[in-house]
């Protein structure tokens, strides 16, 4: 293919001066090109026509993570002051990340639908609304109080401790933290049981595609809808199963992770209820779970966090689990696994995350 060297300040061809073996180069000369104020402001540019940048949704998994739910304090002032802080973030997120450049710091923001409501008003997300219940009293998914959320991470526990102080600090009295998380990596991606977690996350631009708002609600593509909930397990009871059980339960194989076959799978394992399928084809969710606990007060647990593009798969999922598919053919790890909170928020996208600083609901 030939090359094109084009001089566009000097009124001669530039030549290539490194050896070349190409015949083809073909030199155009140009004359200068001095652009005016008026051209520059009104140039459509590539910036123009890119989408919103969404937050780190799709950043990877880190070593470490903070799980901050809060509710908003009633009035006007801290109402205020919640939307200046919008715009201060992402500031704050690179000022403590550059400290440590390969620490992969991130944080995302959510607010939930009463929150959207008092903080922003109109417009608001087409599918934003309260956590959903699903399952009987005795086996519950339940909803919890909780308007923002905060989603920290970073390969190391001090990077996500220093920004949470910080956008605590930020926010004062204007909110009171109801829900504080410290999660962490367990050997190879393992949950607290000892299985492996998010091995079907999706990756690529399927990732995107699953878990980033676009054309069908467009004053807020480049967002997401995150649904998390905090579960306790019973480690006694689960470690008295042996192996072949857990596996069935879970319906992967507990040391190399591989899908049971649908001929030996229970229908009312893990893997078989969180599969989602329309029209033919399986609708996936982002998770980045992360396992938790206090050893020494018997606690331990596992954060469920799941990010998507409605919340739709994600409510689907938990109706299975919880009531069952058919009714009463429910998710046998929740014989082990207690929800003990809930909560569904928006994700604005990065560019609008900044811009609601400026809204008034």
């Amino acid at each position: 293919m030939a090359k094109i060297l084009v001089a566009e300040r000097y009124n001669k061809i530039t030549r290539p001066q490194a050896p070349r073996d190409d015949e083809n180069t073909v030199c155009y000369c140009l004359p200068p090109v001095r652009p005016t104020l008026e051209c520059a402001m009104t140039t459509p540019t590539l910036m123009d026509n890119l989408p919103p940048e969404p937050q780190a949704i799709g950043n990877p998994i880190t070593r470490s993570a903070i799980f901050l739910v809060a509710t908003l304090t009633p009035g006007e002032d801290s109402a205020g002051k919640v939307r200046a802080w919008c715009a201060d973030i992402a500031g704050l997120t690179r000022s403590v990340g550059k400290r440590v450049p390969a620490g992969n710091l991130s944080c995302i923001c959510g607010f939930s639908s009463s929150a959207w409501d008092t903080l922003f008003g109109q417009p608001r997300p087409a599918s934003l609304h309260g956590f959903r219940e699903f399952g009987p009293e005795t086996r519950r998914a339940m909803a919890t109080p909780g308007d923002i959320l905060l989603h920290i991470r970073a390969e190391q526990m001090d990077l996500c401790f220093e920004l949470a102080t910080q956008l605590c600090s930020a926010l004062g009295d204007a909110v009171t933290v109801v829900d504080e998380v410290q999660g962490f990596r367990y050997f190879d991606m393992r949950s607290i049981i000892g299985l492996v977690d998010g091995t079907e996350n999706p990756v690529g631009r399927k990732a995107a595609d699953f878990t980033i708002v676009g054309n069908e609600d467009p004053p807020f593509a480049g967002g997401s809808y995150v649904v998390v909930q905090k579960y306790l397990h019973n480690m006694s009871a689960w470690n008295a199963l042996s192996v072949e059980a857990q596996e069935r339960v879970i319906g992967r194989t507990k040391l190399s992770d591989i899908e049971l076959d649908d001929a030996v799978k229970p229908s009312s394992s893990h893997s078989a209820l969180t599969t989602i399928t329309q029209d033919g084809q399986e609708v996936k969710i982002l998770r980045d779970n992360m396992p938790f606990g206090k050893p020494g007060a018997g606690e331990f647990g596992t954060y469920f966090i799941a990010y998507a593009r409605s919340p739709a798969p994600v409510e689907q999922m938990l109706e299975n689990m919880f009531v069952g598919r058919p009714a009463g053919n429910y998710d046998r790890l929740l014989d082990f696994s207690t929800a003990v909170t809930g909560g569904l928020f928006f994700v604005p996208s990065a560019d609008l995350l900044e811009t609601l600083a400026e809204r008034q609901p």
